[in-house]
């Protein structure tokens, strides 16, 4: 036991240019635990801008909503619908118009629309066409 005290003894009194290999040990340690704060700071740093930038985005979305719906509000007022709907010629439906039960079998379906056959158009054959210049040479 006393020579394994004894070979730690050696190695621990063991310098390199006068300085103890335990201190060297040490101060590598120590440079290695402020690069990793650093390191650690910086990430911090881009998380925090990162977070703000979520922030502000969440507060614009916030602010795009609140005027959304105060613009759907707005069009939805009754007033407004009814104004638009006496331009477009609609009304409500007068009382002696609406169906009974009794009437319903009565009542023809609505025709469907026919749809609409677009003729295509000819190519238009006013342009003249351009001579061919490498026949002109050989010619």
């Amino acid at each position: 036991m006393s020579s394994a005290v004894a070979t730690l003894n050696r190695l621990y009194a063991w310098k390199i240019r006068g300085v103890r290999w335990v201190e060297i040990i040490g101060v590598l340690l120590v440079a290695a635990m402020v690069f990793s704060v650093y390191v650690a700071k910086a990430a911090a740093a881009r998380e925090s801008a990162r977070i703000s930038d979520l922030e502000r985005q969440i507060s614009d979305n916030g602010q795009r909503v609140r005027l959304l719906r105060a613009e759907v509000a707005r069009l939805e007022q009754p007033n407004r619908l009814e104004a638009l709907s006496r331009d477009a010629g609609l009304g409500p439906v007068d009382v002696h118009r609406q169906a009974t039960a009794e009437n319903l079998p009565n009542l023809a379906p609505i025709p469907e629309p026919r749809p609409v056959i677009v003729a295509p158009t000819p190519p238009a054959t006013d342009v003249a066409p351009a001579a061919d210049p490498v026949a002109e040479v050989v010619q």
